[in-house]
């Protein structure tokens, strides 16, 4: 689950991590009323999406114009501002050509900046550890940092058993060429991190950019989170900060039939029990030439109304011109599967090729089911058979 910039902050502040003052608006009278509270010479407006890149973004009814961090001198200033970029559509790197709707803006104060850094904490997979990444380069999409210049990445993992030493951040501190008052503060920023991320669960918590001022000081001039939703239940108070204005809705349906469900560029349909077999699938259809629409697990236990569910979610994308369903039955026997296709068939008025491949308990009267549904479908004896027969019927469907 990810939260906005505004809710982050909030959050790393309770653990010690210096911010800016800011307020977060909906309407352009908000943003004057915010804008002189703050007080000061100058402000800044950004535009709140579940996406970086926002100050290099542009508006899709302005592609020439201003991107969503915006800098104002006057109180009446950010109220034109949030004129322009409230309930308009936010075009940026990670948005892609859709963009996300602005809805709300948060109002902050301004600061002197010396220098940008950034610092992020994540779960590294290869160790099992939470591993800190840090670099000079902040401000940057640290992607292309990584790329262009990957050693000015600085890494250092924090063994579980002992947690965060003051020594790894004062180490990452020098290697940063902090210095004096600057160190003390770096160490003050990565440790309310470091608490922020275990203590809440987060999948990562990245500040980009970590501001060094003037005087020496460090700011978290831009904060992201994101949190395991596997979590979540130890976090009531998380939950009540999802947005699901910022949530694709087809990923929202899954959720409330208990499907792992994730849409894709692709235009095939994959419906498949188990998150390995799943990614297999995937694979499978791109080694064959094609793009899958979507990760689409149904899990062990799918009866009919799931199915039937993930039928409909599929089949919503507008992309979707095939629909691949690989199924192995263990918990689940295959003719329970079988009648529950069947019926989502039926149900969802299916009109695209359906190529179905089933192995595992009761294999047999699922492929009698799904032979005699009077139904269009395409059996497949395999998984390799499978991606060849789907592909090349949304092919011929295609030419036709």
């Amino acid at each position: 689950m990810n939260i906005h910039e505004y809710q982050a902050k909030a959050l790393l502040k309770g653990f010690g991590m210096p911010v800016l003052d800011g307020r977060v608006v909906r309407s352009p009278d908000e943003a004057l009323v915010a804008a002189r509270a703050i007080g000061g010479p100058i402000v800044v407006v950004k535009a709140q999406i579940h996406a970086g890149g926002r100050g290099a973004g542009h508006f899709a009814d302005d592609p020439g114009g201003k991107g969503g961090v915006r800098l104002a001198r006057t109180p009446d200033d950010a109220q034109q501002a949030a004129v322009a970029m409230l309930d308009s559509t936010l075009v940026t790197r990670q948005t892609g050509p859709a963009g996300r709707v602005v809805r709300r803006l948060y109002i902050e104060a301004g600061c002197e900046i010396a220098r940008e850094l950034y610092l992020s904490l994540l779960v590294d997979r290869a160790t099992g550890r939470i591993v800190i990444v840090a670099s000079q380069d902040g401000g940057m999409a640290i992607e292309d940092v990584a790329a262009a210049t990957p050693e000015r990445i600085l890494k250092e993992s924090i063994d579980p058993a002992i947690g965060l030493s003051d020594y790894q951040a004062r180490t990452l501190a020098a290697r940063l060429d902090l210095h004096g008052r600057s160190i003390r503060a770096f160490t003050t920023v990565l440790r309310a991190a470091y608490e922020a991320f275990v203590s809440l669960d987060a999948a990562i918590v990245e500040i980009n950019p970590l501001v060094v001022t003037g005087s020496g000081d460090l700011v978290a001039l831009d904060a992201k989170m994101s949190f395991d939703d596997n979590a979540l239940f130890r976090h009531p108070e998380l939950e009540e900060l999802r947005d699901e204005n910022e949530e694709d809705p087809r990923e929202r349906e899954a959720a409330r039939h208990g499907l792992a469900y994730v849409g894709l560029d692709g235009t095939i349909g994959c419906m498949v029990n188990g998150a390995g077999l799943a990614m297999a699938t995937m694979d499978i259809i791109k080694m064959e030439g094609e793009e899958p629409a979507n990760f689409l697990d149904v899990g062990g236990g799918a009866s009919r109304e799931r199915v039937a569910a993930a039928f409909r979610i599929v089949l919503s994308d507008q992309k979707v011109r095939g629909i691949l369903v690989n199924i192995f039955g263990g918990i689940m026997r295959c003719d329970i599967i079988a009648e529950a296709i069947v019926a989502a068939s039926h149900e969802t008025g299916l009109r695209v090729p359906l190529v179905v491949r089933l192995a595992g308990t009761n294999v047999e009267r699922g492929q009698e089911i799904l032979s005699h549904s009077g139904l269009k479908i395409i059996p497949a004896n395999d998984l390799g058979d499978a991606a060849r027969k789907i592909i090349a019927a949304v092919r011929a469907e295609g030419v036709a």
